[in-house]
């Protein structure tokens, strides 16, 4: 890849902190420690399941923070599927909302693209490939809980993308940040302490994953969906529940973006989340692929909620690996 900053360092230890062994800080791991497809996920303990379950000839096994790295290899098929190969992968915690995943992003980047002994930029650097595996609820009543969501565009209520001026990725991205700036402001009452404020922005999931992704669901034969995913800066009142004391500043967003129309290939809002957003802006701004594919473990509608829910997250973990492995191997063949 061609590198798209203006700094190529060297960086300071102040901006980019290593430990007393030169490893990149919050992970602690080495650059060849991380592998170029990656999958991350929220919580520690489905990290350990994955390192555990899905992953052989494991060569690192790292926690530090509450953040859990596994790096070793996957070969995920079915009866019908011919094996694609193994990939060497690596499977890390970004832990709950974006401030956190800013962190680990940021820190995977770098020990991809920056050399920690000079702290300089290399020349050139390898395209990370990185999937999201999560959790979400359902904002539409057609959604069976358990059914995993591929993002198509990720629409981000929090605050942390707005930090990078990331390009738009595409003209529907340019198009559905006008449109829900309206949405948002018309939901919020006039005199609203912060009316004008919530600004979403939006990313588009590498297409390239989100078709691997989509192929990877039918050779498993694991029922999907495809939408645009919400995700938000909170649990309780930034995802519209309201068990506070407080009075909302946007009411029931969970409906507001259900029945919100983008006008994308018939596809709806199909899902809130924490983290989506952040990663598709971010990676993908910087020219690496990222997508997202998150069980349904809540629905907001009927306002059901699946305790029973890890086969589910075990499904979509093995569709996020194949198609790693398929996305791979397709850009090796340059189709």
């Amino acid at each position: 890849m061609s590198p798209l900053s203006k700094c190529p360092g060297p960086f300071t230890p102040a901006d980019l902190p290593l430990d007393e062994e030169g490893r990149i800080y919050h992970l602690k791991v080495a650059p060849e420690e991380v592998a170029p497809d990656i999958l991350v996920v929220g919580d520690p303990g489905r990290a350990e399941m994955i390192g555990e379950t899905f992953l052989t000839d494991v060569e690192v096994e790292r926690e530090h923070r509450g953040l859990v790295t596994v790096t070793g290899t996957s070969e995920i098929s079915d009866e019908r599927a011919t094996v694609i190969g193994p990939v060497r992968t690596t499977v890390t915690t970004s832990g709950m909302g974006t401030p956190s995943l800013e962190i680990v992003l940021n820190e995977l980047v770098a020990a991809t693209e920056i050399d920690l002994k000079t702290r300089t930029r290399k020349a050139r650097w390898p395209r990370l490939h990185v999937i999201r595996v999560g959790t979400s609820g359902a904002l539409q009543s057609s959604t069976r809980l358990g059914t995993p969501i591929i993002t198509s565009y990720g629409i981000g209520t929090d605050n942390t993308g707005l930090f990078y001026d990331a390009p738009y990725p595409d003209e529907t991205s340019r198009r559905l940040e006008a449109e829900l700036a309206e949405l948002v402001d018309g939901a919020m009452d006039e005199g609203a302490r912060f009316r004008g404020t919530i600004r979403p922005y939006v990313g588009r999931a590498a297409p390239e994953l989100v078709r691997a992704l989509k192929d990877a669901a039918d050779m498993l034969q694991v029922q999907t969906k495809v939408g645009l995913t919400v995700s938000c800066s909170g649990f309780f009142a930034p995802q519209g529940r309201d068990v506070g004391r407080l009075p909302l500043s946007l009411p029931e967003a969970d409906r507001l973006f259900a029945e919100f129309d983008p006008r994308v290939e018939g596809q709806r809002c199909e899902n809130m989340e924490m983290e989506a957003s952040f990663l598709l802006h971010f990676l993908n701004g910087l020219g690496h692929r990222a997508g997202a594919i998150c069980t349904t473990i809540a629905q907001r509608r009927t306002d059901a909620f699946d305790t029973d829910y890890q086969q589910s997250v075990r499904n979509a973990t093995r569709v996020a690996l194949l198609a790693l492995a398929i996305a791979r191997a397709r850009e090796a063949q340059g189709s």
